[in-house]
């Protein structure tokens, strides 16, 4: 199904896109994103954090996980858990998610549609 972009379509889409920027969950999740970009320290222990976590999945798919491996794992999630930078990123952008949920649920309301499985199918 192919949806036609009109200029009434393309008004309201571009006002609900500058309106849910301007939201406070999104302006929150950018500063937070702009702070974890700007924390070397973090940026480095959450790469440290996925270069393990990456190391410790090849090594159990060929069964050689040992007890040091899982206790390195766990150190570092508890750094990165310690983290106030990337801890604040992480709810901001769970609270941003959540804000698009309630967004798209009052969409489909409105619609009497399911609006964000129509709009995944459409962008496909």
């Amino acid at each position: 199904m192919e949806t036609k972009v009109t200029p009434l379509n393309q008004e309201v889409a571009d006002a609900l896109i500058s309106n849910l920027l301007a939201s406070e969950a999104f302006i929150r999740y950018e500063h937070a994103h702009s702070r974890l970009t700007g924390d070397t320290q973090a940026r480095a222990l959450l790469e440290q954090l996925s270069q393990t976590q990456t190391s410790l999945r090849e090594k159990q798919a060929n069964g050689g996980v040992t007890q040091a491996d899982v206790e390195a794992l766990r150190a570092l999630q508890e750094q990165v858990q310690r983290n106030n930078v990337i801890m604040d990123y992480a709810h901001t952008q769970q609270d941003a998610v959540n804000f698009l949920r309630e967004i798209n649920d009052e969409i489909s309301q409105l619609l009497g549609i399911n609006f964000a499985s129509y709009a995944n199918h459409a962008t496909c």
